[in-house]
């Protein structure tokens, strides 16, 4: 039986499933585990089970001579150095299909918040009392409904919103490595070059997952070519977008507005972002409702536990490290 430790804190009937299968089971209580108890965590152990947040390098799997999985609370796996993992022959699980609906919905509230500058709003209405009616207050939005979103990725997730930016008679146009035929002809939406993407759209949603070749995709001059009117949404990866390069086109007024869940330091957040009412922000909250937590807690404990019992597991990331049977 193997020696499980969990970086994070999950729900306890997970970790119930894992002990009743033989296993032991240890979990750091708090949500950020620092450097030196990830060390001792994963000292001896077979398995980790961690988040996005927990960073897995090459001196921490260095550390773990015994490690067999890291099964990743998240679909994106740039958080664990994955070469030198597979080197190792050390699986890496992760979460794909269990939170795409939940991510599409926050892109959504994204538009919405900071389309009707609704955080903006709700801390002057708090701060300073009901202004009163007017019909032309200072503080117009834009509409959402019946204009033009530009989706950067049309993976999972990116078909996920464009779906729902059909009940918003929006048009849409997608930028993705590849073009998809079939998504085309389901949801009515149109292929384009980046650079066209971001000149035509109202709204631009990052769905791309983090790689070299993504990282910095949103910067200075691709911000230029956007409207001045239009409004940048990550729900990506925040090294995607160069903050500083936003934060200035933001400053200057050549776009109209952001909002971002993911950035580019994080947990650092650009003090600039802080300072701006046309920004809003959320700490990485993608897939943070109760239900989706379960389920991602649910399916890496799955593969996990179909790993050690010597099964391929269907979120295997890097099939050229499953070693036939452990």
């Amino acid at each position: 039986m193997g020696r499980i430790f969990i970086s994070c804190r999950i729900f306890p009937d997970e970790i119930a499933r894992l002990e009743r299968e033989g296993h032991e089971v240890e979990m750091y209580p708090g949500d950020v585990i620092p450097r030196e108890e990830l060390l001792r965590g994963v000292a001896g152990a077979d398995v980790l089970i961690c988040p996005l947040s927990t960073r897995v390098d090459r001196d921490i799997l260095a550390a773990s001579p015994r490690l067999k999985i890291i099964a990743n609370l998240g679909v994106g796996v740039d958080n664990i150095d994955l070469d030198e993992a597979s080197a190792r022959g050390i699986m890496v699980l992760n979460t794909p299909g269990v939170l795409t609906e939940t991510v599409a919905d926050l892109a959504v509230a994204l538009m919405l918040a900071v389309a009707r500058r609704i955080a903006e709003l709700d801390k002057r209405l708090r701060a300073e009392g009901f202004p009163g009616w007017s019909f032309m207050p200072p503080y117009l939005g834009r509409d959402v409904w019946g204009s033009t979103l530009g989706i950067v990725g049309l993976g999972r997730i990116g078909a996920a919103v464009a779906r729902r930016a059909r009940c918003f008679s929006m048009a849409i146009l997608y930028y993705s490595r590849a073009r998809k035929p079939d998504l085309e002809a389901e949801l009515g939406c149109r292929y384009v070059p980046l650079d066209e993407l971001l000149a035509e759209s109202d709204f631009v949603v990052l769905c791309v997952p983090l790689v070299p070749e993504t990282r910095h995709l949103i910067g200075e001059r691709e911000l230029s070519l956007m409207k001045e009117t239009a409004y940048l949404v990550n729900i990506a990866r925040g090294p995607v977008v160069d903050e500083g390069a936003l934060v200035r086109a933001l400053r200057e007024g050549r776009i109209a507005g952001a909002a971002l869940d993911v950035f580019e330091r994080e947990p650092e957040v650009h003090p600039g972002l802080l300072e701006l009412d046309n920004v809003v922000l959320t700490p990485h909250i993608g897939s943070a409702t109760l239900g989706t937590r379960r389920r991602m807690a649910s399916l890496a404990v799955d593969g996990v536990l179909a790993a050690l019992r010597g099964e391929r597991p269907g979120n295997l990331v890097n099939p050229n490290a499953w070693p036939g049977k452990l």
